[in-house]
């Protein structure tokens, strides 16, 4: 049997190119028409948005500006070529074209699709920080940069990106999903990915319109942190399978409910961990400090004593011990 038959005349197959094909174009694309404009914000980095600054540090923009682009087009180029050696399988999978779904069954669909998918990415996601190849020859790509911006979205090694690819197809598969229903969740999937990283955390991004979605903080936190909060859209996986929720990203939330900017919780959190170093420092230093002022009472009613005692003529002989200090010999030979 003649293996490359599987892939004879594939690209003159339409599905071919409305599936795999365009869904990836859909995909790029719409990571693209939300990363590119918070990229432009970035750049600016205007002194209006500041305060809604997550990080309030210069964005890495020069250093990983041209490779993020780079990454693109490069893991894209190795994702098609992977589309086209696994088109004999997905051809056979029950995406299809035919009578679109009502209303109700498409944000069903949709919203599985969300669900699974986080699950399935939070276990990839934690198992590539625990397992120390895959974190040092893979997922490191991704943290080399510790203040993201919308372009760096998918700045990550190939075989991570592709993997972050399949997951995002086993929903559409397993429900044998309309091709437009799967155009639909690649396009929310993207929006997401590049949302997760543009850096601002400003009240009036239409993204927090999403249910259960908290905007770009729970993965700019992971990040800044490097390890916790590992889910995609949801952070209540990181509660519930494992409390994996980055300590300060807590905070962060609950100073936000009290109507804090990003700016004024950082200024916090740095005013709360100068306050625990002082008292810290003034903890270590207080014995040394109250056994320094006794030693300087000790020795002030101790030269007194010998003080009176030399004026009223009161000797001893030298190597005898001090009755005042117990010292032997005490440096004044008149104390008894």
């Amino acid at each position: 049997m003649d293996v490359f038959s599987y892939w004879q005349g594939f690209y003159n197959n339409l599905w071919f190119w409305q599936f795999p094909m365009a869904t990836l174009a859909i995909s790029m694309a719409a990571f693209l028409v939300v990363a590119i404009p918070w990229t432009v914000v970035a750049w600016l980095d205007p002194l209006s948005l500041r305060k809604y600054k997550i990080q309030q540090k210069p964005f890495e923009m020069k250093k990983f500006l041209l490779p993020s682009i780079g990454r693109i087009v490069v893991n894209n180029l190795i994702l098609a070529a992977l589309l086209v050696v696994s088109w004999p399988l997905l051809q056979l999978t029950g995406v299809h074209k035919g009578t679109l779904p009502v209303w109700y069954i498409i944000i069903a669909q949709l919203i599985f699709f969300v669900l699974l998918d986080d699950f399935l990415y939070y276990w990839m996601h934690h198992y590539m920080h625990e397992n120390k190849w895959l974190l040092r020859h893979i997922h490191s790509v991704h943290h080399r940069i510790r203040n993201t911006c919308g372009i760096n979205g998918n700045y990550m090694h190939w075989i991570e990106y592709s993997l972050t690819a399949m997951l995002t197809l086993v929903g559409p598969i397993l429900l044998g999903a309309h091709i437009y229903v799967v155009w639909m969740w690649v396009i929310l999937r993207q929006v997401e990915g590049a949302d997760g990283h543009i850096g601002y955390d400003i009240p009036w991004n239409p993204v927090h319109l999403l249910p259960m979605y908290q905007g770009p903080i729970y993965h700019d936190f992971h990040h800044a942190k490097f390890k916790g909060n590992y889910a995609g859209f949801l952070p209540y996986l990181d509660k519930y399978l494992g409390k994996t929720h980055i300590p300060a990203y807590l905070r962060y939330l609950k100073a936000k409910k009290q109507g804090l900017t990003p700016l004024e919780i950082e200024q916090g959190e740095l005013q709360a961990q100068k306050n625990k170093k002082t008292a810290t420092s003034l903890g270590a230093s207080k014995p040394q400090s109250i056994s320094t002022h006794l030693k300087a009472r000790y020795g002030l009613i101790h030269n007194i004593v010998r003080a009176l005692l030399n004026r009223y003529g009161v000797t001893r002989s030298r190597g005898t011990q001090c009755t005042i200090c117990g010292r032997s010999p005490c440096s004044d030979s008149k104390i008894p």
